[in-house]
């Protein structure tokens, strides 16, 4: 406590220097930038996600932040581990990612782990559903998210510090410091998170039998057991500066260095103590980006550079006794990246040209260093391979009238020395009313995803015969946004139907491990709905709310493996058919109570979507959270109070097979922040 409390004295201190700040005003001609966004977003089915929605929870990583605010499913193993995408019912590396317009998908798994993206690390996410993950990358046969961070210009030091203090001895930091002064910006965001993450839950995968004295079984309970082996470490530093060129450009340089140390927790079907295994993944990754662009009259022009580098370990030990263990897996890969784009935009009239072409080179380095040969020799098993990957990209939209336009994107990609055909794109939005600003949009596009470097070389089971995934994909809606002074509103109704070509799927061999195939086909189709509401009472009161809905099926149409395959025409595992969420806030003053309700129907288990036991399908629940908050005005500062309730009435639920969730549980946070 006492390097707290000298932080916050440190923290005070600092604020003095923010007497003075002052906004920087830049002159800019807001009448073209206007056209620019009408015209690059057309016919696209996006989500938008700023700040405000990104940082609302010091402990919620951007795993949370997505499963609440949008339409996209989250397959969580609980807080900081796995947690991956799904959009409209396809897989986790069916989501492409972008960070600063950097690929985060990884080379050997090709997906992304949101539970290690602070959302207080994120300045903007824009999510691309469907065709519109086309105008991101290939790849997204699902969506494309693409996240950004950036420097708010101000003259000055600004220092934003918030503690978090919750259950199960979890503690979450976070440190910004800015600075500004002419054509310099900076800032600096370091955040920690550690906890034991040893919550108790009752586990109905076991049972406790009572006997009477002739040995009679008389009854029986279901046993309290503590989560094993979770505890987690995360640190995170990301630096950002910004150089206004002027005449020249300008620059940017995105640093982000991140380490995590996290315990795998034993399932509730596991018999083995905490003190008899190890299982624990350690990750040190750097991500580095920069970036020039440069805005003219009619056209913009942009060139970006990037490095990444990850050393990725997972170890499993078993305990031999007298201080001795035998490692079972000691699996340690290294990857290197370098990756360059250069990008162009024209507008001419009613006209908007842009094309970009980006290089990724990977190295990837693979190895299990804890194999042992039949003769008691160590082995090492594993691959080492490294593989070009380019894309280039050409749209052209036209706006033949103000309620009117189109846009036809096409792409094309290299990995390796193998091209995927034309990825073309098509997008069409009409204005039907001024009057509520309602909009028809459709699109359609056929989109190509190639193997990552697991599917092709992991050892063993590696299949390097795989065929690239390909799909067609059409959806269509309507949307609608309103203003006024005292009340707004918008909302959108979506449609989509896909149909994915030799989709990727891991299935076990008769040689005891698995291997990956490509499954005939998979169809998916849905409804996407999204709302909000806000209204202001008055000088004092302000309500406001939103909310999504999404039906979803996604069903695999591919040939039996075998006379006995029951999975042909049933739903996908882990994908709910109907999951929803609402968040509702009222604000009185410089207070506000929140509350945030979530609910995902059931989730097989099972490829032939069997119910007949426990273990087949995961019971449908509901997730209710509150919080309160207030905010306290100082000379010089605010003092942000914040208290948070998760699951409020002890949801009993497993998001994952064999893994429970937690009850009921607590946060509380201060922050302070220049005024």
């Amino acid at each position: 406590m006492k390097y707290i409390t000298l932080l916050y004295w440190v923290l005070f201190c600092s604020f003095q220097l923010n007497a003075q700040d002052t906004v920087q005003v830049r002159q800019l001609d807001s009448i073209r930038i206007v056209a620019q966004r009408r015209l690059r977003d057309m016919g696209v089915q996006k989500t938008s996600l700023d700040s405000a929605g990104l940082r609302n929870d010091i402990t919620g990583s951007l795993a949370q932040v997505l499963s609440q605010n949008s339409t996209v499913f989250i397959k969580s193993y609980g807080r900081a581990t796995l947690s991956t995408a799904s959009f409209r019912g396809t897989s986790p590396s069916h989501t492409q990612v972008t960070w600063n317009g950097m690929k985060l998908n990884s080379p050997m798994l090709g997906m992304v782990d949101f539970s290690t993206i602070p959302s207080f690390f994120i300045d903007k996410a824009e999510l691309y559903h469907g065709p519109g993950s086309v105008i991101v990358a290939s790849g997204g046969l699902g969506g494309a998210i693409a996240l950004s961070t950036q420097t708010v210009p101000a003259e000055g030091i600004h220092v934003h510090f918030i503690q978090g203090i919750g259950s199960f001895r979890t503690f979450d930091d976070f440190l910004q410091l800015s600075y500004g002064k002419g054509r310099w910006s900076s800032s600096t965001r370091v955040f920690f998170a550690s906890s034991a993450n040893d919550y108790t839950y009752t586990n109905y995968r076991k049972k406790i039998f009572y006997h009477d004295q002739q040995g009679n079984i008389t009854g029986f309970e279901y046993p309290r057991e503590q989560n094993q082996n979770g505890s987690f470490r995360d640190f995170h530093v990301l630096q950002d500066i910004d150089f206004n060129g002027s005449g020249w450009g300008n620059w940017n340089l995105s640093a982000w260095y991140s380490r995590t140390d996290r315990g795998i927790p034993l399932l509730n079907v596991d018999y083995k103590e905490n003190t008899s295994v190890r299982n624990n993944q350690t990750e040190n990754t750097f991500r580095g980006v920069i970036r020039w662009h440069k805005l003219q009259q009619h056209s913009k022009w942009e060139a970006r550079a990037g490095y990444t580098y990850t050393d990725l370990l997972y170890e499993y030990k078993q305990d031999l006794g007298e201080d001795q263990w035998a490692n079972m897996v000691h699996a340690r890969s290294f990857v290197n990246t370098f990756f360059a784009q250069v990008e162009t935009e024209w507008y001419i009239n009613k006209w908007m040209f842009s094309g970009n072409v980006s290089l990724n080179q990977h190295f990837v380095t693979s190895m299990d260093h804890a194999v042992v040969s039949v003769e008691g020799r160590q082995n090492i098993m594993g691959y080492e391979q490294a593989r070009l990957e380019a894309s280039g990209f050409l749209s052209v939209k036209y706006r033949p009238a103000e309620r009117l336009g189109f846009s036809v994107d096409v792409r094309k990609d290299l990995y390796g020395r193998e091209f995927t055909p034309l990825t073309p794109a098509f997008f069409a939005e009409y204005l039907v009313s001024r009057r509520g600003e309602v909009v028809l949009k459709a699109s359609a596009a056929r989109n190509f995803r190639y193997p990552t470097l697991n599917d092709l070389y992991f050892m063993p089971g590696g299949n390097p015969d795989l065929k690239p995934e390909q799909g067609i994909t059409f959806d269509g809606g309507i949307t609608t946004t309103h203003k006024e002074t005292r009340y707004s509103w918008n909302g959108s109704v979506t449609g989509f139907y896909s149909l994915i070509d030799n989709w990727i799927v891991w299935l076990p061999t008769f040689k005891g491990f698995w291997s990956p195939v490509n499954v005939k086909q998979v169809k998916s189709y849905g409804t996407e709905i999204n709302g909000s509401m806000a209204v202001k009472l008055n000088k004092n009161w302000k309500l406001s709310a939103d909310g999504h809905f999404a039906w979803t099926k996604s069903i695999n149409l591919g040939d039996p493996v075998n006379w006995a395959d029951q999975a042909i025409g049933k739903q996908l595992v882990y994908i709910p058919e109907f999951s929803s969420a609402v968040t509702g806030r009222i604000s009185w003053k410089a207070w506000t109570f929140m509350y945030q309700w979530t609910y995902y129907s059931e989730r097989f288990t099972t490829s032939s979507n069997q119910t007949g036991s426990r273990i087949g399908v995961l019971s449908p629940y509901f997730m209710n959270d509150i919080s309160l908050e207030t905010a306290i005005r100082l000379p010089g500062a605010v003092i942000n109070l914040k208290g948070i309730v998760r699951n409020l009435f002890n949801e009993e639920y497993e998001s994952v097979l064999a893994r429970p969730m937690p009850g009921i549980n607590y946060t509380i946070s201060i922050g302070i922040s220049p005024l």
